[in-house]
């Protein structure tokens, strides 16, 4: 019987069988905020009255120069609102949908808050109207106030917005020397329907009066637009009318110089060798892994049956398609049979259920150069290329191109929000969503290396690492061979991090938990003088130069993401109808924490934050592509696709929350409870893409980054009936909607509800006995905030929400077969009857 258990089976997988009931999370008007400090009414009331009235010839300036220019985006002045000191502002209350005035970024600096916003022609007449209430202290019909005291309590200045005023990104990047060009990111409002390219010939138009260079290129997000130019900030504030075209201002980002491969000398023989032991796939069927990167060597003779010619593109003709920088022939080799080092000294067939495709993203040289720089947009066209070629086919995309820094600190870029924006086919309303895995980005500092472990907090995740909708990969390690180096030791023990990897340990909450999975990336080695890289800890792959030699060496996140990617097609092969957020979900699902990473980042009694800071180094450990791919007797998974409707248009209520599904857990009751006290885990993670409208508006405010969340509940043995457990989730949502703690009443989870819903994947593992698993009947899936909702202008709120839903239980060896119980429930899953 217990061999019997162990036999492979085919995973439980569901469509559409969820029930919709209404879902009644309030509207997020009652968030509560920090008391604003009264001011002296009139000393302060007359001060913002100046200011105001200061900024009017600016104002009339700028419109009459616009005019002349026959600008068509909008006649106006950007001003800047400063906080008083350690005071919240409230920066959305500075915005009129109806007056045309736009809240364009928010930043925080020190104890203060900086708003910029775009105040059209005439409008600064609103500003005025509200300091004359605030100093007659108006009051409505029912004596309540309406002085907007606390908006203008809060103020300590309004001014002309300068070049410093809309610069978002790390104030350090700014120049000190003014005359200095340099690129810049620049994000342009959209200014309403049909007005995107109207402000972008603007903003063209008066960059190239200040003898900027503006490039061709753009990316469009819902209400922003992402372009590049060079020039200076002197330039650049030649006229005030330049800056009322933009939002935000970054630097572009440069990349991450690619490593030297280090060769090691191999038999031609060994290849030819592992190409007859090879079992490759049928070229119409097999699932793709695309590498968006250096190019590929397809010459290489452990390649060349994996792709043709025409699997090679590139986003610039001028560039070529071969790899040139020995990066993305690497990669390929790793994408297609894992760590050569296995594979060559084995004699067993191998498998290789998928084919290559490649895009070379970047040159050997020149990749700072002009449109080169504008990574949003490259990696739009990279994807473009092999879609165009062959639609149909099913691929999924890796990249290990990544910015040289970690400024974002878990802040979308426009890089990550491309990524989002393409894994939710936002363009295409949703009908074809693209599975991305992304390398987290390396630390390539031998000081680093060595003073492993601790440098693993503070060397963090590269953009595009960030995106929410992809699988961001780091890197592990088992190799800890260091044999004819005796004064050298590794510096990771076998299963550790390797030293190489990047982690999220300093983002901020808001930001998703990353990397979801770590894979083998090599190791370094070190003796009292230093740390260094070793060949014998590296992973073994293929050359860019086969006329030289065949193999060389790769590492880091580089080589882990590859590996993840190879994972992830060997599911798409084995399973080809799943969606790109099933393969997510399945392959983060399969993960576990080695011994080692529990001894280096959990204490003996660790709590749900300690679990916490694990994941945001470690993700939630390595896959395993069998606990992927298979059930088994007493280890099962279910797989649900669904989609929910999370907002609906109320007349008289605006857009509020629509419905929560809910999904029946065959769980085989009667043998559940026959286990009584047996140990038994159960795992959930909830997948979905999130439509991105990045901009620096705040995090937690109606601008926010996605369109929707969702959140997953799972009935407890409290709940005694199913109308109970809608009714606690109901509650439950309503606080986290109005900014209160959510319950943490069900302990037994490693995270819990308030821990685990960030970023579009969420996970957690619940550990009890087999007797209470039985009365864990239903799970729920519901929304919470998303700009579909507090955007209504957008009109995105009638919109469904695709989701996938993974749960699986294993409990200890026993002669129970809980796949066949659970076999035999799954034809009336379907019947999910709830009385509301």
């Amino acid at each position: 019987m217990p061999d019997q258990q162990q036999a492979k089976r085919p995973h439980f997988i569901l469509r559409y069988t969820s029930q919709a009931v209404e879902f009644k999370a309030h509207s997020a008007g009652g968030r509560s905020t920090r008391d604003v400090p009264a001011l002296p009414r009139q000393q302060h009331g007359e001060s913002l009255r100046g200011q105001i009235e200061s900024l009017k010839p600016a104002a009339a300036e700028a419109v009459q120069a616009q005019r002349d220019l026959q600008l068509e985006s909008g006649l106006g002045l950007q001003i800047q609102f400063s906080s008083q000191p350690d005071v919240e502002l409230a920066f959305e209350s500075l915005a009129n949908e109806t007056k045309k005035i736009e809240l364009l970024s928010v930043r925080h600096e020190g104890n203060q808050t900086f708003a910029n916003v775009f105040v059209p022609d005439g409008g600064l007449a609103h500003f005025e109207k509200y300091v004359s209430d605030y100093l007659m202290e108006k009051k409505d019909s029912r004596g309540q106030a309406r002085d907007h005291r606390k908006l203008l309590d809060a103020i300590d200045s309004i001014r002309a917005a300068e070049v410093r005023a809309l610069w978002t990104d790390d104030p350090g990047l700014l120049p000190a020397d003014l005359a200095a060009a340099f690129w810049w990111e620049v994000w342009l409002p959209v200014r309403g329907q049909g007005q995107r390219q109207v402000v972008v010939e603007d903003f063209k138009k008066l960059a190239r009066l200040a003898e900027c260079v503006v490039s061709d290129k753009q990316v469009n997000f819902p209400e922003r637009t992402v372009l590049l130019m060079y020039g200076s900030q002197q330039q650049l504030s030649r006229s005030v009318m330049t800056l009322n075209c933009v939002a935000e201002l970054r630097y572009a980002k440069e990349t991450a110089e690619f490593f030297d491969g280090m060769g090691v000398g191999e038999q031609i023989d060994w290849a030819d060798d592992l190409l007859r032991r090879a079992q490759l796939p049928p070229d119409d069927t097999a699932p793709r892994v695309c590498l968006l990167d250096s190019g590929v060597t397809r010459a290489h003779p452990l390649l060349a049956p994996l792709m043709d010619a025409g699997d090679q593109h590139t986003v610039e003709p001028a560039w070529g398609v071969d790899d040139e920088a020995d990066h993305g022939t690497g990669l390929a080799g790793l994408a297609a049979y894992g760590d050569l080092t296995d594979a060559l000294s084995s004699a067993d067939p191998i498998s290789v259920p998928h084919r290559l495709e490649s895009v070379k993203l970047v040159p050997a040289e020149g990749a700072n150069e002009g449109d080169a720089r504008h990574h949003a947009y490259l990696f739009t066209e990279g994807v473009a290329r092999p879609e165009i070629s062959a639609p149909n086919r099913p691929r999924v995309f890796t990249s290990a191109v990544t910015a040289s820094d970690y400024r974002d600190r878990g802040r979308p870029s426009s890089w990550s929000a491309a990524v989002d924006d393409l894994a939710a086919d936002a363009d295409g309303a949703g009908e074809s969503p693209r599975l991305f895995v992304l390398s987290a980005g390396n630390t390539r500092d031998p000081n680093a290396w060595d003073g492993y472990p601790d440098s693993l907090s503070t060397n963090l995740v590269h953009d595009p690492g960030q995106a929410w909708n992809a699988i961001t990969v780091g890197a592990c390690t088992d190799k800890i061979d260091t044999e004819g180096h005796p004064s050298l030791n590794p510096v990771a023990e076998a299963g550790g991090l390797s030293p190489f990897t990047t982690t999220t340990r300093t983002w901020d909450r808001a930001w998703p938990l990353k990397p979801e999975v770590v894979l083998e990336g090599g190791n370094a080695a070190k003796d009292d003088l230093g740390a260094v890289g070793m060949a014998s800890l590296n992973l073994l792959t293929t050359h860019n130069q086969p006329l030289d030699r065949l193999f060389t060496t790769s590492n880091a996140t580089s080589a882990a993401s590859a590996l993840c990617a190879r994972m992830a097609a060997q599911i798409m092969a084995a399973y080809p109808h799943l969606r790109p957020e099933t393969v997510r979900a399945l392959l983060v699902h399969s993960a576990q924490w080695s011994e080692a990473m529990r001894g280096m980042f959990l204490p003996a009694v660790p709590n749900k934050d300690d679990y916490v800071h694990l994941i945001r180094h470690c993700g939630w450990g390595a896959p395993d592509l069998n606990r992927a791919l298979w059930s088994a007797g007493d280890s099962l998974t279910l797989l649900v696709e669904d989609q929910v409707h999370p907002y609906a248009k109320v007349r008289g209520k605006g857009i509020v929350t629509r419905d929560m599904n809910l999904h029946s857990l065959p769980w085989p009751k009667d043998e559940l409870e026959a286990l009584q006290d047996t140990p038994v885990e159960m795992r959930v993670t909830l997948s979905y893409f999130i439509e991105p409208n990045p901009s620096a508006r705040g995090a937690a405010s109606k601008y926010h980054y996605p369109s929707h969340r969702l959140r997953f509940d799972v009935q407890r043995s409290l709940d005694a009936s199913t109308e109970n457990f809608v009714a606690r989730v109901n509650a439950a949502a309503q606080r986290e909607d109005e900014g209160e703690p959510v319950n943490p009443s069900d302990p037994d989870w490693l995270l819990g509800e308030r821990r685990r819903h960030r970023g579009s994947l969420h996970q957690d593992v619940w550990r009890g006995t087999a007797a209470e698993l039985a009365s864990r009947g239903f799970i729920a899936v519901y929304p919470s905030a998303g700009w579909w909702r507090t955007r209504p202008a957008l009109e995105r709120y009638g919109l469904p929400a695709r989701y996938s839903l993974v749960v699986s239980i294993q409990t200890q060896q026993t002669d129970v077969d809980l796949y066949a119980a659970v076999a035999q429930k799954i034809p009336v899953a379907n019947a999910v009857v709830v009385n509301t």
